[in-house]
């Protein structure tokens, strides 16, 4: 009889396995990688239930696996392999979008889903908010990796790219102090209160990241061999994290980006004869590895009763999504582009990241990550699933013609 442990590095290596045989499946036929990952999660578990098997997978086991193991990767690994020169010149664009644009379409898609259910007992604002903050973080990796295939503007990959990687660590931050709001660990909390700990926990993590990110600096350009460097990044990134999230209650994602993005400076600015190349494919290696379980995860926990019980709110979901992202991106980007010193981002560009803002590895992290101790729990969980799926299945399918109809495309 397998152990605990026998039993779950069993299912975490068959899971893999199963993404490396329909990687090749879904290339030919052009469909996202992540969306066959899912479906492919989802009919192995059914196979496996039918057949009797147990495979041990809950949703109460995921938080830790989630948070602690998942998200610094993911996080990093899009700080330090983003181009560091291209976001430096589009900074401000980036940052309007990842921060002041992000709280609102929480806010928005928040009060839709909240109005929408119209369940206040089972369904109340706190729930509602949390909702928001997950679906707020967008992961156009799929949308992103299309532009540069059909050979699109940099500007506008750098700007999608750009704005997930700060706007996801901005809704994890969001999510952290809703989160805490209702399991009560920081008592009761006014808007005050709430805002106030965003904002300790916000720029507290920005200071732990700067301090682990100049350190780890010097000492990798201490350091000659490529193996050892590329250790000290993966030490920096767990390491920032661990020092914000336990030791000094603040934002341990916001101290992996920071720590990541110091880190990708130096590795794009190193002296002639260092070679970076090492480092950042154990990075695309373990966010290869990160994402393909976070969506096996949630093809093996989605069930047929969540389409049964819950199709409803995640249609008011998706719409929730959808509206917040239009008013966001079609009323305050025009707004941005007359206020702020910057090239203007015209409407094309604004069509694409508004369609091309697609759910993700972040969102589903999130939502798996949620404690079952909460009653709505399993109704946030089944809006995040029915988010992704259609930001997989429909809006990243139909990227490609939205290019080509706009003349983005150069293939």
């Amino acid at each position: 009889m397998a152990s605990g442990t026998e039993h779950a590095i069993l299912i975490l290596s068959g899971l893999l396995l199963l993404a490396i045989i329909i990687q090749p499946l879904a290339r030919k036929a052009h469909v996202p990688f992540t969306a066959t990952l899912v479906i492919a999660g989802f009919i192995a578990s059914e196979l496996l239930v039918m057949a009797g098997i147990d495979t041990g997978i809950r949703a109460g086991n995921f938080h830790d696996l989630i948070f602690f193991v998942f998200l610094p990767i993911l996080v990093f690994e899009s700080a330090y392999n983003i181009n560091a020169g291209l976001l430096w010149k589009n900074l401000l664009p980036i940052l309007f979008l990842a921060i002041p644009l992000m709280l609102l379409s929480t806010v928005i898609s928040a009060t839709l889903i909240y109005f929408g259910i119209a369940h206040p007992t089972g369904f109340p604002w706190i729930a509602a908010l949390l909702t928001g903050a997950l679906l707020s973080a967008t992961d156009p990796v799929a949308v992103v990796a299309l532009l540069r295939q059909m050979g699109v503007s940099e500007r506008l990959a750098i700007l999608m790219e750009g704005e997930s990687l700060f706007n996801d660590a901005t809704a994890i931050v969001v999510f952290s102090v809703f989160l805490a709001i209702a399991t009560g660990t920081d008592g009761p909390m006014s808007v005050t209160d709430a805002t106030g700990h965003f904002l300790r926990v916000f720029f507290g993590g920005i200071l732990v990241g700067v301090s682990t990110g100049l350190v780890f600096s010097v000492l990798v350009k201490l350091v000659g061999e490529t193996i050892i460097k590329a250790l000290a990044t993966v030490i920096s990134a767990y390491l920032a994290f661990i020092i914000a999230e336990s030791v000094l209650h603040v934002s341990g994602v916001m101290a992996v980006l920071i720590t990541g993005l110091i880190l990708s400076y130096r590795a794009q600015h190193a002296a002639p004869g260092e070679h970076a190349g090492f480092e950042q494919e154990l990075w695309e290696f373990n966010a290869y590895v990160a994402n393909a379980l976070v969506f096996l995860l949630m093809g093996v926990t989605i069930t047929l009763g969540m389409f049964e019980e819950r199709w409803l709110a995640m249609l008011i979901g998706v719409a929730g999504v959808l509206l917040a992202r239009t008013l966001g991106i079609l009323t305050c980007v025009p707004l941005l582009n007359r206020l702020a010193p910057i090239e203007p981002i015209n409407r094309p560009f604004q069509i694409v990241m508004l369609w091309g803002g697609l759910r993700g590895a972040v969102t589903l992290a999130l939502a798996l990550s949620l404690p079952t101790s909460l009653d709505y729990w399993w109704t946030i969980q089944s809006i995040a699933f029915g988010v992704v799926l259609f930001t997989l299945f429909i809006q990243a399918t139909s990227t490609a013609p939205l290019l080509r109809h706009y003349g983005l495309s150069k293939h």
